[in-house]
């Protein structure tokens, strides 16, 4: 008999009243019970929740497996036993206070077999103000690994794994931990797996905070367990990961989060013990950082670390109640520019008794962006724009922004210039305004057949970013997704040029960011889909004009350049133009006098410049339009047999053969 696909492994201490609803979710997935067992381990529970772990086991006596041990201390040993147990192909690890959403086993298992996966994180969801990862759920990722994401700022065991990775590796939870044996289980898996899955557009884990604190990460304290675990995983990079930027992306993780939250519980320590502990801290995440680490870090992290490594402890403290006091304050942190950089005013800076760098209090490149279009519409072949930019925290002196047209594919770029306007106000309501943006403004009048420096831009995808730059500092953004709701999101074409050298100019937001690009040359909007002609009559009142009617959804077109073009085949050509049908919208309407067209058969086609679409063919109910030409008789009659097209043929009528048709008849 074939064993289960998904061993869920929950371990339970002290669960009341969580656990109920967390077996419960397990036993209502979606993926069915035929393909489940579940684990449960008592961890020698106090509360009641071995009585009602073995009530839920005759509830579902073919799903549920109970066992019963003496406390461990932690939930290494439960999860390990669950382990030793499990007969699925999956393995998923629950916690008892947490629950799952009722498609959250089947999506996962259907993600790994997809794609080959031995791994597959699901999106978590924070309940009762419990904060979770997002970081890694910004989008489904099929396959990845830890190097080239943002997986491994997941540590926790609540994912799907294949379990004979599990076994391969022969991974355990260690036991001599009170903290952090999900990191040294976790993270050999992460390193040794044949690819990672994420699946982010479904909420699969709901992470829960219990109400009296309870979880086990958040009630155990103290430096000391975490001084435990911490040269252990920095040992397992150091074997496990060769120096070099695949190192540095997961030391990233540990040199943030682990450092801080060690010294979130130092500060609470008497002052002997944390002198120990930072020496022991500084000692362990030695090997990890080094200056060529600094640029992935931010410059709190950066101050922090170099703290840490010289044993300040007195700064530490000072740094750490500064840090607490900055969500109350209201306002970012001032900066100071210098010489092209900004620096943070943190604690320190420039303190000629610390010696701190510089470098440690860099935030150039962590500078906030703001940007917002007023304006930006095509009119004839100029582009203008409006709107405003600045660097947060910066104020706009010596304001050098320009505007910044660049071909996606090439990457090709002209930088043109802007006239810099005022902007009264402008910051008041962030940062309890202490800041003053009073020049960030800017307006740009751009000429598509001059701004490839006097030459027209070429064909392409021309990205559209703001340079902006003040107090000789310089920050690039992609500009449109923030923007006035009067400025339209849709695609708007317009064709620019005169006669044959007429171009495509397509003006849109993309999606779905936002961002404003011009499309010159037809890359991604095609001219012909949107122009239509959708019937043809003898017009009203006019017995020998056809009448074309149709519709154009271009954005604009030069003055008489839409035209039905008739062609005899033998050089003969005829042109007549499209008028409005209305005083708004596309539709348009061409008449063509027939009498005015030699002897032949005529073909008729859409033209735009060198945009041609033929036109629809003959419909079979129109009846020929017969006129006089110098007293003698003509005729016009529609061609259908053999045509794909419109056609027509003009004849003066043959009075023999019409006399002798009718004496036949």
């Amino acid at each position: 008999m074939a064993g289960p696909v998904v061993s869920v492994v929950i371990a339970a201490y002290n669960a009341m009243p969580y656990l109920t609803r967390c077996i419960n979710s397990v036993a209502e997935q979606s993926i069915g019970h035929d393909a489940l067992e579940i684990l449960a381990v008592n961890d020698g529970s106090t509360d009641g929740t071995g009585e009602e772990l073995d009530r839920l086991a005759r509830e579902y006596p073919t799903l549920l497996r109970v066992f019963h041990q003496a406390n461990s201390g932690g939930p290494s040993a439960p999860r390990n036993k669950g382990l030793d147990h499990a007969r699925g192909t999956f393995v998923f690890f629950l916690d008892a206070d947490d629950y799952l959403a009722p498609e959250a086993l089947e999506r996962m298992v259907a993600m790994a077999e997809a794609n080959g996966t031995d791994i597959v994180l699901g999106k978590m969801v924070g309940v009762g103000g419990r904060g979770a990862p997002t970081s890694m759920f910004r989008r489904n990722q099929p396959r990845t690994d830890v190097f080239s994401s943002r997986v491994y700022w997941t540590l926790n065991p609540m994912k799907l794994f294949r379990r004979s990775l599990l076994e391969r590796l022969e991974l355990r939870f260690p036991t001599d931990l009170k903290i952090g044996e999900d990191q040294l289980f976790v993270g050999p898996a992460y390193l040794q797996a044949d690819g990672v899955s994420v699946l982010a557009d479904y909420d699969c884990l709901y992470w829960v905070e219990r109400e009296d604190s309870g979880n086990i990460t958040l009630r155990t304290g103290g430096s000391e367990p975490r001084l435990r675990f911490l040269p252990r995983i920095v040992d397992l990079l150091l074997e496990q990961v060769p120096p070099g930027p695949r190192r540095d992306h997961l030391a990233h993780r540990h040199l943030t989060v682990e450092v801080r939250q060690l010294l979130d519980h130092l500060v609470h320590e008497p002052r002997q013990e944390q002198e120990k502990a930072l020496a022991r801290l500084a000692e362990i995440i030695a090997p990890l950082w080094h200056e060529g680490l600094s640029d992935r870090l931010s410059a709190m992290a950066r101050l922090r670390l170099h703290l840490v490594r010289h044993t300040m402890l007195d700064e530490l403290l000072e740094l750490k109640r500064f840090e607490d006091e900055l969500p109350g304050s209201g306002f970012a942190t001032p900066v100071l520019v210098d010489g092209g950089r900004a620096y943070a005013r943190y604690p320190f800076l420039r303190d000629a008794s610390r010696g701190i760098p510089d470098s440690c209090y860099d935030v150039t490149r962590q500078l906030g962006v703001r940007h917002h279009v007023h304006r930006a519409e095509l009119r004839d072949s100029t582009l203008h724009l409006a709107g405003h930019g600045y660097l947060h925290r910066v104020a706009t002196e010596d304001v050098s922004t320009e505007l910044v047209l660049r071909d996606r594919e090439s990457g090709a770029e002209y930088r043109l210039a802007v006239k810099h306007t005022a902007t009264d106000g402008l910051g008041r309501d962030e940062d309890e305004g202490r800041y003053v943006y009073d020049q960030a403004g800017f307006e740009a009048t751009v000429d598509v057949d001059a701004a490839a420096h006097g030459a027209p831009l070429p064909d392409g995808l021309w990205d559209m970013f703001l340079a902006i730059g003040a107090q000789g500092i310089t920050r690039e953004v992609r500009i449109g997704s923030k923007r006035d709701r009067g400025v339209s999101e849709a695609p708007a074409t317009h064709i620019v040029g005169t006669g044959e050298e007429l171009r495509a100019v397509t003006l849109y937001a993309t999606k779905p960011h936002g961002n404003l690009t011009l499309d010159i040359g037809e890359r991604k909007h095609e001219v012909l889909p949107q122009l239509r002609v959708s019937s043809v009559r003898w017009a009203p009142g006019a017995p020998t004009e056809l009448e074309f009617a149709g519709r154009c959804a271009l954005a604009a077109v030069p003055e008489g350049a839409l035209v039905v073009q008739f062609e005899d085949g033998r050089g003969g050509s005829a042109v007549f133009p499209a008028r409005p049908a209305s005083q708004a919208g596309g539709d348009f309407v061409v008449r063509v006098p027939v009498t005015e067209l030699p002897t032949g058969v005529w073909e008729g086609r859409l033209r735009l410049g060198p945009w041609t679409l033929p036109l629809p063919p003959t419909p079979p109910e129109l009846a020929p339009a017969k006129w006089r030409r110098r007293g003698l008789p003509w005729y016009a009659k529609p061609v259908v047999e053999g045509r794909e097209a419109f056609a027509l043929q003009v004849a003066r009528t043959d009075l023999v053969r019409s006399v002798t048709r009718r004496l036949n008849s």
